[in-house]
Parts: C-alpha cells; sequence; structure tokens
C-alpha cells in the first residue's frame, strides 16, 4: 500500500510540475507573440490576432500555473491567523482547503462543460483571428481541473497524515504544536 502510495505522489508531483512546465512555455509564447508583432510594426506588416494570441496564452499561463503554485505556497495563505491557532490550526486548514477543493471542483465542471459546448456549437473569436473558441478554452478547462485535483490532493493528505503538503520554505507547518 506503502508503495501505491508513493507511485501516486510521484505522479501528482510530476503533474503540478508539467503544469507549471506549460505555463512557462505560455509566458514564452506570449514573449515571441509581442516581439514578432513589434517587428512586423516595424517593417510595416499587420500581424492580425496578435493580441488575441497573447491572450490566450496569458489565460493558459495563469490556468496551468495555478497548481504548481497551490503546491509551492506560492498563493495567499493568512499564516498569521494559522499560527495563532494553535492546535485549532488544522481544523481551519481542512476548512479552507474543503472550500478550496469544492470551488475549484465547481469551476472545473464548468470550464469543461463550457469547453464542450464552445465546441459544440462551433464558437468563433470576435477578434481578427476568427479562432474556435473551444482550443483557448482547453488550457483553462485543464488548468482549472489540475487545479482541483490539487486541491483535493492536499485536503485529503491534510486528512490521514495531519500534513497538507505545501512544500514552501516560508509555509510553517508545524501545526502550533
Amino acid at each position: 500500500m506503502a508503495a501505491i502510495g508513493r507511485t501516486l505522489r510521484r505522479v501528482l508531483d510530476l503533474l503540478y510540475l508539467g503544469g507549471g512546465v506549460i505555463a512557462a512555455l505560455f509566458m514564452i509564447a506570449i514573449l515571441v507573440i509581442i516581439v514578432l508583432q513589434m517587428l512586423a510594426r516595424w517593417t510595416g506588416h499587420v500581424f492580425p490576432g496578435a493580441t488575441d494570441y497573447a491572450g490566450y496564452c496569458m489565460a493558459g499561463a495563469s490556468f496551468f500555473a495555478f497548481a504548481y503554485a497551490l503546491n509551492h505556497g506560492a498563493h495567499i495563505r493568512v499564516s498569521i491567523l494559522l499560527n495563532a491557532l494553535g492546535k485549532r490550526r488544522r481544523w481551519l486548514e481542512i476548512w479552507c482547503f474543503a472550500i478550496g477543493a469544492a470551488a475549484a471542483t465547481y469551476f472545473a465542471w464548468y470550464a469543461v462543460r463550457g469547453t464542450y459546448w464552445s465546441h459544440k456549437l462551433n464558437d468563433i473569436s470576435q477578434g481578427l483571428d476568427a479562432t474556435p473558441v473551444w482550443i483557448p478554452q482547453l488550457s483553462m478547462a485543464a488548468g482549472t481541473v489540475l487545479l482541483a485535483v490539487a486541491f483535493w490532493d492536499h485536503l485529503i493528505r491534510l486528512l490521514i497524515t495531519g500534513q497538507h503538503g505545501i512544500t514552501a520554505d516560508t509555509v510553517d507547518q508545524s501545526h502550533g504544536e
């Protein structure tokens, strides 16, 4: 059973790392698009849809980074309040992770559903690019699903082991003991 747990932990950590890598690639794509747009302008050409593509990449970077950021303690946490609670800290963390898991699951459900309907209805963007909307929505849907998995992962770890698994150096995991 412990071997299965270690394997699952490695798979989930690699999944979160993969989300972070994809987010970084989207950021590089934003840079490339902006530079290409500048070059096009300087040479008297037009890069139609460049701002739309940069926006799609920004959404992809944001949504894929959420789970990686959560896993590394980069999201805002109210550590002062958590530290002041002492032994009751665990209950507030459970409550927070449960609310986060429920909200992320809700958003993931509707992101996937919205992407599905955009594809089914052949929804096209309003910009110059005329991109089918479901294509950029895929990154939002995948990112929210990954975030929901991360929240549930940390909630279940907290319930079973008493540790949530967020690995930032700035996060105190002593639980006031």
